[in-house]
């Protein structure tokens, strides 16, 4: 996916849009075109049997679409806002996103990496984020809600 205005630049290049430009528009992971502020991760629905699921906030990695799917979709609820910076392919089999958010006020950086597998599907993804102690509010939140779960030893906990 890739994050453009409707004009190229020198060479044919895409010209990168700041946040709050109207016309900044987002190709998803399976090519289809959308306004930045309706963007919904494509690849979540094109995951590979065994994906598996790594990042800054995690001890270890899930493995499974199951897992990578409630994760995702739990997070991106604890998103106030999200601005993106980039989101579009990287290399012959990646997929690359970097925005901006803010969760409890905090804010949060990420950067996330999806490699797909010869059928084009999700089959490893990294999800990066910054400061640390967005990470560690991220992490607890997470954990909390999984509480229970098999998921929940992957993160945080109160007594952490």
């Amino acid at each position: 996916m890739s994050v453009t205005s409707r004009e190229l630049g020198s060479e044919g290049t895409p010209t990168y849009l700041g946040r709050g430009d109207p016309g900044r528009t987002v190709t998803d992971f399976a090519g289809n075109t959308t306004a930045a502020r309706d963007y919904f991760p494509v690849w979540l629905d094109r995951l590979a049997d065994d994906v598996t699921l790594e990042g800054a906030m995690m001890n270890g990695a899930v493995r499974g679409p199951e897992a990578v799917r409630a994760l995702i979709a739990f997070v991106r609820t604890l998103y106030e806002d999200q601005q993106f910076s980039f989101a579009g392919p990287y290399g012959d089999d990646g997929f690359l996103e970097v925005y901006n958010s803010r969760v409890r006020g905090e804010p949060l950086g990420s950067v996330v990496l999806v490699s797909r597998n010869a059928a084009g599907q999700a089959q490893h993804v990294v999800v990066n984020y910054r400061p640390r102690r967005s990470i560690m509010l991220v992490s607890q939140l997470v954990g909390e809600h999984f509480a229970g779960t098999p998921l929940a030893q992957y993160f945080a906990s109160g007594a952490d």
